[in-house]
Parts: C-alpha cells; structure tokens; sequence
C-alpha cells in the first residue's frame, strides 16, 4: 500500500510539475512573439539581412541600415501614381563638428532665430513663422567627407529681397574674412547669386529674382541666360522679363 501510494504521489507530483513547465514555455514563447513583434523589424535585402532595434534611441541604426540599403531596394522604375504633393521646402538637418560655432553662424551671420533644443542636443532655429527650418546636431565625425570619400549635397539656397540685400551681404562677408565661393548669375533660373561657406564647409547660397514658371510648363531659352561673374554685372544685364 505504501508503495502504491508513493507510486500516485510521484506521478501526480511528475504531472504538476510537467504541466508547470509547459506553462512556463508558453509563457517565455507568447513574450518572446511580443517582444518581437514591437520591438524589432526585420529588414531583408538581396544579400543580406539586418535586425533593427527600434527604440528611440537607436533609430540612427535604423537610419544607417537604410541608406546602405538605398540603392538595392528602389526599383529602375516606380510602379502607380505618387500621391505625393510637395506644399514647400520644410526644413535641413545638419550634422555640425561644433554645435556652438554653427549656432553663431545661424543666428549672428544668418539671421535665424533659435527656437529650442530637444533632448539630444539637436538645436532647431527659424526665420519666419514656421517652427524651425535648420536643424543643427552633433556628429560624430571632426569634419565633412570630401567629395572623392562621399556623396555630398551641393548646397543650399535662401531668397532675399533685392540686390541691395546681396551687396550687403557681400560686403559683409568680406569685412569678416568669409570667402565668397560665387556671385553673379550662372544660367537656368536666370537668378542673381552669393555663395559661401559655412564653418564646417556647407555652402549655402543667397538669390533673388529667380525666374517663375507658370502652369504652360514654358521655360526660359539659353540665349536669355546671361552668364557673369559679379553682381555688379548681373545688375548691369538684366535678362529679358519675358520669353
């Protein structure tokens, strides 16, 4: 009888202890599916596959992983109709080696104001009404890829007023030892034009009068665009006021 008895208690125990760890399992097996499901994606290419984390503060990863990605995955030829309708130009992010020196840059020469800075550092400045329109971060390198390294923009454009503003403009660059890198009018657009540079090497540009197209799509000939070096001469040839 004893025997029998141990025996029963010995398989209930077996059993118990069975159905625990098949609990157990489900458990770990419905966590882990969760866990996968919202925290990471996976990301397959031709070659290769990469895991992503995606938690605030690894999206550079994600990031990272699409941009080498970039040219494997877009296709020779989009398939449908975009509905993509551009409103404006919003806004450019850029990774400065020093964060200070490009806030002067930005708010003293430029004219931006500084709105805010966010948790990681990133400074967000504006000159209208929109809430920012330059983003400046900290990278991690100490400059800018040269061109034989990396693929680079070429730069960025802001409209002014007049010519009286470009002049200005020029003057003061020169009085501050700032290079200008162009001026005058270079072609399609027919806009007047300052290029120079930023402390890290961005070039920006500063135009006005750039031609407007209207719905006929009718652009401006060759023969119109007037190619000089100053502003000086820009002003002395204007180009025809319509075509």
């Amino acid at each position: 009888m004893v025997a029998l008895f141990l025996s029963h208690r010995y398989l209930f125990t077996y059993a118990q202890t069975a159905r625990a760890r098949a609990r157990g399992a489900l458990f770990k097996m419905c966590l882990w599916c969760y866990l996968w499901e919202n925290k990471f994606r996976r990301v397959e290419t031709m070659d290769n596959k990469v895991t992503l984390d995606h938690s605030g503060s690894e999206r550079a990863t994600d990031r990272a992983a699409a941009t080498k990605m970039g040219a494997t995955v877009h296709p020779e030829k989009y398939t449908g109709t975009s509905p993509i309708k551009v409103k404006k130009l919003g806004h450019l992010t850029l990774e400065v080696s020093d964060v200070e020196r490009s806030v002067r840059f930005w708010t003293e020469l430029m004219g931006f104001v500084e709105v805010e800075r966010n948790r990681r550092g990133t400074v967000f400045l504006r000159f209208g009404s929109d809430h920012h329109s330059i983003g400046i971060t900290k990278g991690k390198a100490k400059r800018r890829a040269s061109s034989e390294e990396a693929l680079n923009t070429g730069h960025l454009a802001f409209e002014v007023e007049n010519t009286d503003m470009l002049l200005a403009t020029r003057d003061h660059l020169e009085k501050n030892g700032i290079p200008i890198v162009f001026q005058g009018r270079t072609g399609p657009g027919c806009n007047i034009s300052l290029h120079f540079m930023d402390p890290d090497g961005y070039e920006f540009e500063l135009y006005c009068n750039l031609d407007q197209i209207d719905e006929t799509g009718r652009k401006r000939p060759p023969e119109h665009f007037h190619r000089v070096a100053t502003i000086e001469e820009a002003i002395a040839n204007p180009v025809p006021e319509t075509w």
